[in-house]
């Protein structure tokens, strides 16, 4: 019987401080913006930087689906928008992905053992207005972002999987929290799907 052929999975990341501990974990190579390697267990891995926004979310994911990959993960930090449900350094993986300004919503496939929950509301304006947090907060909104709905988009429209892993970094609103920016807790859910043997079946 012939062995399945493994995934080439490509993680995306707006920022250097969320793309370098993918990169320093899987002993990757590459130019800065681009990087390749493979998991412990064979898992070919293509990750590259989006920078921040909804437009280059969407040309990052268009140029990562040229690489042919099977599966894209969306990794790095966001703004949590109800300090009494998350923590900082907590790691959501939403049950729904919605953009803000097309109002269109996406359903990530689910990798590793995180628990799906709320949704994540993405989009290029800042909210920091209290009482739309707390409408957002309300209507199951758990974190906001600038770039995950654009990827989910253009992964859909390709009919390529995709999930999202999101560490809160800081709350809409109160301001960014740079100790987030550069501390492991945030990021451990690199070390938890860098490696995950579920990578091989998705």
């Amino acid at each position: 019987m012939a062995a399945t052929a493994r995934p080439r999975v490509g993680m995306l990341a707006p920022m250097q401080p969320e793309l370098q501990p993918i990169v320093r974990r899987l002993g990757m190579e590459g130019d800065g913006s681009l990087y390749r390697g493979t998991t412990s267990d064979g898992v070919e891995v293509v990750a590259m930087l989006t920078k921040i926004g909804m437009a280059n979310g969407a040309d990052a994911a268009r140029r990562m689906l040229d690489h042919d990959v099977d599966h894209v993960m969306v990794v790095g930090i966001a703004g949590g928008v109800d300090p009494n449900a998350l923590q900082i350094g907590d790691v959501i993986v939403p049950e729904v992905v919605v953009g803000r300004a097309t109002a269109r919503s996406f359903r990530p496939a689910f990798v590793g053992d995180i628990a799906p929950r709320g949704t994540l509301s993405c989009g290029d304006d800042l909210i920091t207005d209290p009482e739309a947090l707390a409408r957002m907060a309300a209507e199951g909104v758990v974190a906001v972002d600038m770039e995950t709905a654009a990827v989910a988009a253009v992964c859909d429209d390709a009919q390529v999987a995709w999930s999202v892993f999101r560490g809160i970094s800081d709350f809409a609103g109160e301001g960014l929290i740079d100790d987030a920016l550069s501390g492991a807790e945030h990021l451990r859910y690199v070390k938890s799907i860098a490696d995950d043997d579920d990578l091989a079946t998705t």
